[in-house]
């Protein structure tokens, strides 16, 4: 398939659109031209610099290339991710093992069913979306967990008082918490491929693939992605809500 090459000359045209918004701040006051401005520059360099990175990585043995960049991105995400928690003690321990333990048992069914083979250009790029997506969602249940416990204080305390044990006090919480967490997901999956093409099967479809074996991959993949953020969410749920309670099953203020 021939496709179109893109000179250093030409891509620096693309700075039109990135105009246009800022246009639109400066002239509705909105006062994001600097952030605009500074997010476009940023996510240019980033890029850019991953390329060269990647290059790297194709270039050394495959088991090197993947466990080192699966690992970059496996703690960058956890940060990014426990950021969330506020001042939830062993956040970032917990998310970490999450996101470790499940883009493992991924990869582990990719490669054992023979979606995909032991090379950087395949497992990076789709560990990247698992991983990615995993931390948003993370990122999305801490977040609703501590305004839930928040706005939901005094009918835990009442629940606790009356007998109700940490978990039982919380199961409302818990219910919203992943909740949250889960339906950008849930929407996503019910109108793919009618709303937009998936990245991964537009790729595949401008690199020659048939549109039929493009769908076939992007089936596992987002199916993947789907599982990944359904178990992070839930174990990070589950898992943390109890450092809301001290020892003696009392709910405990912690401070974002």
């Amino acid at each position: 398939m021939e496709t179109n090459e893109i000179t250093n000359l030409s891509l620096t045209f693309i700075i039109v659109f990135v105009i246009i918004p800022v246009s639109l701040s400066y002239w509705f006051s909105l006062g994001l031209s600097k952030s605009i401005l500074w997010a476009s520059f940023r996510g240019v360099i980033q890029l850019i610099l991953i390329g060269y990175v990647l290059t790297f990585l194709f270039s050394i043995p495959d088991w090197q290339g993947i466990t080192l960049w699966v690992s970059v991105m496996v703690i960058i995400a956890s940060i990014n991710a426990a950021k969330r928690g506020g001042n939830i003690s062993n956040v970032w321990v917990v998310v970490f093992i999450t996101i470790a333990i499940t883009e493992v048992f991924v990869l582990a069914l990719w490669l054992g069913f023979g979606y995909i083979a032991f090379t950087p250009e395949k497992v990076i790029p789709i560990s990247g979306m698992v991983i990615g997506n995993s931390m948003i969602a993370i990122g999305l249940a801490l977040e609703r967990l501590q305004n839930e416990f928040k706005e939901e204080r005094g009918r835990v305390l009442a629940a606790l008082s009356l007998g109700a044990t940490p978990k039982q006090s919380s199961s409302r919480i818990i219910r919203a918490t992943l909740k949250a967490a889960l339906i950008p997901n849930i929407d996503g999956l019910k109108t793919i491929g009618l709303v937009q093409l998936p990245g991964m099967m537009t790729g595949l479809i401008l690199g020659g693939v048939s549109p039929l074996d493009a769908v076939k991959f992007q089936i596992i993949i987002s199916l993947s992605i789907f599982v990944s953020v359904a178990v992070c969410a839930m174990l990070v749920t589950l898992i943390l809500y109890k450092n809301y309670f001290n020892d003696k099953m009392q709910l405990i203020e912690l401070q974002s």
